[in-house]
C-alpha cells in the first residue's frame, strides 16, 4: 500500500499555523484537535516548519513558563522531512524509524498534499496483518 491510499482513507486535512503565533496558541490548538504536530506553511503555501509536542515541551525545558510567549517560529523544526504520496507504507515507516521523527508532511509535486503519524501507520499495517491472517485460515480451512 502506498501513502496515497492511507489519506484517501484518513482524510486528507492537515492542521496548519503561522509562523508568528505563539505557543501557547500552538499547544492550544493541538490539545483542542488531539494531535501531535501541525505544519507551517508561507505565504506561497511553501512547508517552512512543523511544531510537534516534542517541539513545544522542549522549549517549556529550556525556557520554562516563559516559553508561552515563544513564537512557532522559534520552536518548530525547520529542516522538515517529507515524504511522496507514492512511496510506500513500509518506506514511510522506515523514514520516521530512521528520523526519529512521528509525523510526515506528505507531498505531490513540491505541494503538501496530507499528513500522516506513525499512529496512522501502524493502524494500517495492523489491519493488513489481521486480514492476512484471516485469509490464511479461510484457505487452511478449506483445505481440510
Amino acid at each position: 500500500m502506498i501513502i496515497e491510499q492511507i489519506l484517501n482513507d484518513k482524510g486528507r486535512e492537515v492542521i496548519t499555523l503561522r509562523a508568528d503565533e505563539t505557543l501557547r496558541e500552538a499547544a492550544k490548538l493541538l490539545d483542542e484537535r488531539r494531535i501531535g504536530a501541525v505544519v507551517t506553511l508561507d505565504a506561497d503555501g511553501e512547508i517552512v516548519g512543523v511544531l510537534s509536542e516534542r517541539d513545544v515541551a522542549r522549549q517549556f525545558a529550556r525556557q520554562g513558563a516563559a516559553a508561552v510567549d515563544m513564537t512557532v517560529a522559534g520552536a518548530m523544526t525547520r529542516a522538515v522531512i517529507t515524504i511522496s504520496a507514492e512511496a510506500s507504507v513500509d518506506e514511510a515507516l522506515q523514514l520516521m524509524t530512521d528520523r526519529r521523527i512521528r509525523h510526515l508532511p506528505v507531498v505531490r509535486n513540491n505541494r503538501l498534499t496530507g499528513f500522516v503519524s506513525i499512529g496512522d501507520l501502524v493502524k494500517w499495517k495492523i489491519a493488513e496483518t489481521e486480514a492476512e491472517a484471516e485469509a490464511m485460515k479461510s484457505y487452511l480451512s478449506s483445505q481440510f
